[in-house]
């Protein structure tokens, strides 16, 4: 006689315990450090290794790569809304990846508060005395010994001379130059101090096709997008006659600062401005904006408004050769104290 089968016996799953909260301390590390912490720092705060794999395990936490943890991988869209963050990860990484190292080029850079590096960096280091040492990618170790360096926010950091010799190789023109700019334009240089720094570096390796680049620094543009609006008219046979133009009215009161201007034949005065997302987005922003760009149009006034885009793309270049090309142009240019009167 066959025997009776045994009725089914359904055992609960077991449920995956929820990671405990983290300690204020570790949140606030991890803020300062862009979402990033190393294995090293969460054990250092009390977390034991089962810990940190069990928010591994949840997807909670992700590894980029090893030792470094990333405590926010799906709140940030690498795609981009904020691309500085992109860039300033990208920096921390290569740090947390090799503690003890010390930022390099396009990373140090970044974490200097230099603009105008690419969206997407390859993090970089190098350990103090150079001594070689296993890389981890996508982290770059470079192999010189860094003798000196500085502390950025708590990150350290080679200075911002070395790290646009690093860095300026690496990129293309446009690049480099909206670099050179934002360092000479927030004071990190001075021009005698870049000058020296391209003297010094002129036959390391990859400078060579970069010589042309140092000259066209230009501490007076405010951001990158202006440095390529520069370079597109320059380019096109067409280098802005003022840089940082002060406009004022009919009473003197300087009421406007406009980014490039070119003096025509007929006395007009070819006005032209780069918007940035950022400065131009909010209603109010908007608002004056408006009553701003009325004032500066006037009879006496050609006012042509582009954007960071038109400037990486060229087309401010293209627009500038429309106006001046009828207007039969030459070269003006203003002294740096000058001042446009309108009305």
């Amino acid at each position: 006689m066959a025997a009776a089968a045994r009725p089914a016996i359904w055992l609960p799953r077991s449920v995956p315990r929820r990671p405990q909260p983290l300690a204020a301390s570790l949140l606030a590390l991890a803020a300062r450090q862009e979402g990033l912490l190393s294995v090293r720092q969460c054990l250092l705060a009390g977390m034991d290794r089962e810990q940190v794999q069990a928010r591994l395990r949840t997807t909670e936490w992700e590894r980029p790569v090893r030792g470094v943890l990333d405590t926010a991988p799906t709140g940030r869209e690498r795609t981009g809304i904020d691309l500085d963050l992109r860039r300033r990860r990208a920096a921390v990484l290569g740090l947390l990846a090799h503690p003890g190292s010390v930022a390099t080029g396009l990373c140090a850079l970044v974490l200097h508060g230099v603009q105008g590096a690419p969206v997407d960096i390859t993090p970089e280091v190098a350990m103090p005395t150079g001594a070689p040492r296993a890389e981890r990618p996508p982290v770059r170790l470079r192999r010189s010994a860094v003798a000196r360096w500085v502390d950025v926010d708590g990150f350290r950091c080679v200075p911002v001379a070395r790290a646009l010799v690093e860095a300026v190789p690496q990129v293309g023109r446009r690049h480099a130059v909206a670099l050179m700019d934002s360092a000479l334009h927030q004071g990190l240089l001075t021009p005698q101090e870049l000058e020296t720094t391209h003297r010094d570096a002129a036959r390391r390796r990859g400078m060579r096709r970069t010589r042309d680049w140092w000259s066209s620094a230009d501490a007076r543009a405010e951001s990158p997008a202006e440095t390529w609006a520069r370079l597109s008219c320059v380019d096109d046979g067409f280098p802005p006659d003022a840089l940082q133009l002060e406009v004022a009215g009919p009473d003197g009161q300087v009421f406007a600062r406009v980014d490039m201007a070119w003096r025509l034949p007929d006395g007009t005065t070819l006005l032209v401005e780069i918007d940035g997302q950022d400065v131009h987005s909010t209603p109010r922003a908007l608002y004056r904006d408006r009553a701003r760009q009325n004032r500066l149009d006037t009879s006496r006034t050609v006012v042509r408004r582009l954007t960071g885009s038109d400037a990486w793309n060229g087309r401010v270049g293209v627009e500038v050769a429309k106006v001046l090309r009828y207007s039969g142009w030459r070269p003006a240019p203003w002294p740096p104290e000058a001042v446009l009167r309108l009305g």
